[in-house]
């Protein structure tokens, strides 16, 4: 093999190094500055998303603070609005039930009024009844017949006695 002949060794020493000068020089000016370029601007993007990252999360902080707030202040509204409607539902109640003690009382005095005239009518006519017997009565027992007044005069003393 030709590579391995000691005499061959300086002029392939010599042209290692004048391509591995020329590759320097190559990499060194061509490529390596156009991979930089690439990861500078690959550095340069991933800054930006990083930074658009945070000021999107800063943004969804303040609005997820802001959610809540308006969370709060709506189940705030709920319990004030429950409880005026609460309110709202024991004040009609109140009233209702007011009015029904009004129309009950009233019912109560009504009925009592009928009672006390019906009462009335029933002691009247127990009254004449026992006039009319009383009469009778008299009539049979000793032959006389009493004036209506005076057999009223005895019913209604009957009656005060009973009392």
């Amino acid at each position: 093999m030709p590579q391995f002949d000691i005499s061959t060794f300086p002029t392939q020493l010599i042209w290692l190094a004048i391509a591995f000068v020329l590759l320097y020089v190559l990499m060194a000016r061509v490529a390596l500055p156009r991979i930089g370029q690439v990861l500078e601007e690959r550095q340069e993007k991933i800054d930006d998303n990083l930074d658009s990252a945070e000021q999107l999360r800063a943004e969804t902080e303040v609005d997820s603070e802001a959610y809540e707030t308006a969370l709060v202040q709506a189940r705030e509204q709920a319990r004030g609005a429950i409880q005026d409607a609460a309110r709202a539902a024991d004040d009609e109640a109140s009233r209702r039930q007011e009015e029904l003690g009004r129309e009950i009382a009233e019912q109560v005095k009504e009925a009592e009024e009928n009672i006390t005239a019906a009462k009335q009518d029933a002691v009247s006519g127990i009254r004449e009844a026992a006039v009319v017997a009383t009469v009778g009565a008299t009539e049979r027992l000793i032959g006389v017949t009493p004036s209506d007044a005076a057999a009223g005069a005895a019913v209604d003393k009957a009656l005060e006695a009973r009392k």
